[in-house]
């Protein structure tokens, strides 16, 4: 479990949708720093001036090593990171572009795997905290249209399991995020289907951390996804499908 109240956090991607609610829900909660971390500090400005004074802007580009290593110097007293940076290039496997491919890579699971490894020894050297993992309830199938974007949260998937059996045993509690449609620029393409608000999936994003959830499931779709995971990972391939 993971106290919000006196924590010094780090939200990646915290510029816009799901990161810029997480950065004001730690604020309101209690948290004593939060390091709002993008590529753009410029686009921070406004949730730094609301912040009275518990909001430092952090710039961050976390498919870069040396931007991750001067973050890592400067938020040195870090014990709750939270990676929610992201990209979603749409497209078939088949017919997307190589460099389409890895842009889903290089950011979903190479940038979460840069910025958790960087990370990890602060907390621990902090006496220890957690790292919440942003991924998708499309960790757990795929959807087609969103194949290369499916596969890249399903490796970060797989990096949190992994990171959580190494870093338990260190004081660094690992969980996984699994949103389905949240209302932000990234779910734009998605219309039709009914999508979270930024500020609720934050609001449940917190309280699983503090509860010291593996699994947080922060909206409807996410919840029922995972149960028919769970019951039969085959339905749930249907029903993406069908949903796709």
């Amino acid at each position: 479990m993971s106290r919000i109240v006196g924590s010094v956090a780090l939200v990646t991607g915290a510029n816009r949708g799901i990161g810029r609610a997480v950065v004001e829900a730690l604020i309101a909660r209690g948290a004593a720093k939060v390091y709002a971390a993008a590529r753009n500090i410029e686009a921070l400005a406004d949730l730094v001036a609301a912040g009275s004074g518990r909001v430092v802007a952090l710039a961050l580009d976390i498919t870069s090593d040396e931007s991750v290593a001067l973050a890592k110097a400067i938020a040195s007293d870090v014990t709750l990171l939270i990676n929610n940076a992201g990209a979603l290039a749409p497209g078939s496997q088949l017919s997307t572009s190589i460099e389409q491919l890895k842009l889903n890579l290089d950011v979903n699971y190479y940038g979460t795997l840069r910025t958790a490894s960087a990370f990890a020894p602060v907390i621990e050297a902090n006496g220890g905290g957690s790292i919440a993992n942003v991924l998708s309830a499309v960790s757990f199938a795929s959807v087609p249209g969103f194949g290369a974007y499916s596969a890249s949260k399903a490796a970060a998937h797989s990096l949190t399991q992994g990171l959580r059996a190494e870093l338990g045993p260190k004081g660094v509690k690992i969980s996984g995020i699994y949103p389905g449609p949240v209302d932000t620029d990234m779910a734009k393409a998605l219309e039709g289907v009914e999508k979270a608000t930024p500020a609720s999936v934050a609001a449940e994003i917190l309280d699983g951390i503090e509860a010291g959830d593996d699994y947080i499931l922060p909206d409807p779709m996410a919840k029922q996804a995972y149960a028919t995971f769970r019951e039969d990972p085959r339905s749930l391939e249907a029903f993406f499908a069908n949903f796709a």
